[in-house]
């Protein structure tokens, strides 16, 4: 049962920072405790974990025109952020831990301004069918966080110039532009403002869950600490990740989402495997990478490995079943 609540407001808009801030967060939140994380990045993409970057993401375009690369610890694909959104994250342990509660703040903030806002699936939050919050989830042992955008005023020309978006993704959504399925809020209701989302979010936030939140001093954080979380997050290994000479590749998108496999291949066995994905279980796609190392370049091998690997939800039964058949149809 949470008993205390607090919230944070970042005051700065270094993407690295404020990731760094969130993992800190997530590592010192107690139990029967939520936090609410509000925060901006500037002119900023940021990438799921196991995604590719210069597979989802324009670098080059994005680096000349002074943006940030980042890449978050948490699964789901790629978005864009510049200062006309906001973004939340929920910091709390896992006995506490509920998705729908944590989406009724934000949905409760939005309704204030007459807006009607509504859950759709597991990670999108719509009105009239556009989705103006995006949503992913993380864990780590007992601390999880669940972290979103709300457009509040988000540049829409920047959307397509900095974003690849897949053909087969937008096909599946039954749309035809990235641009022709989000909605800024102020597009809703003219009257909203970051400062004014802020404030309605903290109010809901004590309204949903029967505290009255308290403002956390940045004062009470680890220096030394959070130095050490911006760098890692700062790095090119993990904003960029390693790339591979790969002879072999393979992809296709499912509803959970896209997977694709690159293989290197010498002498008729995977030297060396990168799988990469926008699906939302952040920590599982690694163990599709890791079991594929060393199997012998064929169906057999690579799917049996697949198959030994412990599926612990739906969603990675799921994955593991549709990465066999790509498997199969592929080779």
């Amino acid at each position: 049962m949470i008993r205390q609540t607090a919230y944070y407001l970042a005051e700065q808009t270094n993407p690295y920072r404020n990731l760094a801030v969130e993992e800190f967060l997530l590592n010192t939140v107690k139990d029967e405790e939520c936090i609410l994380y509000l925060w901006q990045n500037l002119h900023t993409v940021v990438i799921g974990r196991n995604q590719n970057c210069w597979q989802e993401c324009k670098v080059a375009k994005l680096q000349e025109e002074d943006g940030f690369l980042a890449r978050r610890l948490s699964g789901g694909g790629a978005v864009y952020h510049d200062l006309g959104n906001l973004n939340f994250t929920f910091l709390i342990r896992k006995a506490d831990y509920d998705i729908s509660r944590q989406l009724n703040v934000i949905i409760e903030a939005v309704r204030s301004f007459g807006i009607d806002a509504v859950q759709t699936g597991r990670n999108d939050i719509t009105v009239d069918g556009r989705k103006f919050s995006g949503n992913a989830f993380y864990e780590n042992g007992d601390h999880c966080y669940h972290h979103g955008t709300i457009m509040v005023n988000v540049n829409m020309e920047y959307l397509p110039r900095y974003l690849n978006v897949s053909l087969k993704k937008m096909q599946s959504k039954g749309v035809s532009s990235v641009r022709s399925r989000v909605i800024n809020l102020a597009d809703c209701n003219p009257e909203i403002t970051i400062d004014s989302m802020k404030s309605a979010l903290i109010e809901a936030f004590g309204k949903v869950y029967g505290h009255t939140p308290s403002r956390i001093d940045e004062q009470s954080f680890n220096d030394e600490e959070i130095k050490k979380l911006t760098q890692k997050f700062t790095s090119n290994s993990w904003r960029l990740g390693q790339q591979i000479p790969f002879t072999c590749a393979m992809e296709e998108r499912y509803p959970w989402g896209t997977i694709t496999l690159q293989y290197e291949v010498k002498d008729g066995r995977v030297t060396e495997c990168r799988a990469y994905s926008d699906a939302m279980d952040a920590e599982f796609i690694p163990l599709i990478e890791k079991n594929l190392n060393g199997a012998a370049f064929g169906a057999p091998d690579m799917c049996a490995r697949l198959t030994h690997i412990a599926a612990e939800t739906k969603l990675q039964e799921q994955i593991l079943q549709d990465t066999v058949k790509l498997i199969q149809a592929s080779i």
